[in-house]
């Protein structure tokens, strides 16, 4: 009965949302295996917004509680900040930044600090709000990145136009500058990048919100696990086709 009841109370909204920005990431990411497609950069885009707004999702679906469950979740954002640095390293070719999921963590952090106003979230958020302004060229996505998934939280159940202002955070965290300079030049691969993280927050909430029937495959705790994977499995594919 407790498991029938469990599978009753997942979301297949949600669950296709984090499949498809895995999709998005990895499409974004083959432009590091030897193939010139640029192109790729714009689906790209959608896939931070979307692990954002995922995170958002189940923080307002699961309210800070009493027991542990924060700890692990954040717990395991840590874990996997750690081990997806190598393979990060490995795969993308002289980094500025570490890889995303710190960026998550601190974004985490920021989020639960308004969510549940405690003391000790309080401190964190603002701990983790002072390593993204102090740090900012190392966290990628920059300090708009991490105060996304605070955004997204604030935005999730109010009405759609609500959206468009994260979608000004979106742009803000992918060097809207260098975006805004290539729109002048006339490249069409910016300006669809530019609509594409305008649009970002909005369409992935229409999704939740009108995907509800879906049944995607569930994405638990083991996919974490698909992040550094996914570099290793990319980086043999550059050596097999060098």
């Amino acid at each position: 009965m407790h498991a029938t009841m469990h599978l009753k109370q997942r979301d297949g909204a949600l669950d296709l949302l984090k499949w498809l920005a895995l999709l998005c990431m990895v499409l974004d990411h083959l432009r590091y295996v030897g193939f010139s497609i640029d192109l790729l950069y714009v689906p790209g885009r959608l896939a931070f917004p979307w692990f954002c707004l995922a995170m958002a999702a189940n923080l307002a679906r699961k309210p800070a509680v009493v027991n542990g469950g924060q700890w692990r979740y954040l717990g395991w954002l840590l874990l996997f900040s750690a081990v997806s640095e190598i393979p990060y390293r490995m795969f993308i070719p002289n980094p500025d930044t570490f890889n995303v999921l710190p960026t998550l963590t601190l974004g985490l952090l920021v989020a639960r600090g308004w969510q549940q106003p405690s003391l000790q979230s309080c401190l964190l958020a603002v701990g983790a709000l002072l390593l993204a302004a102090f740090f900012s060229q190392r966290v990628m996505f920059g300090f708009f990145g991490v105060l996304l998934p605070l955004v997204l939280l604030w935005v999730i159940h109010r009405p759609w136009y609500f959206a468009l202002m994260a979608g000004l955070i979106c742009l803000a965290c992918n060097q809207w500058q260098v975006l805004y300079f290539s729109v002048r030049l006339g490249n069409g691969v910016a300006m669809a990048a530019v609509a594409t993280c305008l649009i970002a927050p909005w369409l992935g909430l229409f999704l939740l919100r009108h995907a509800k029937n879906v049944k995607a495959p569930p994405m638990r705790r083991w996919a974490y696990a698909l992040y550094p994977v996914h570099f290793l499995l990319l980086l043999a594919l550059r050596q097999a086709i060098a």
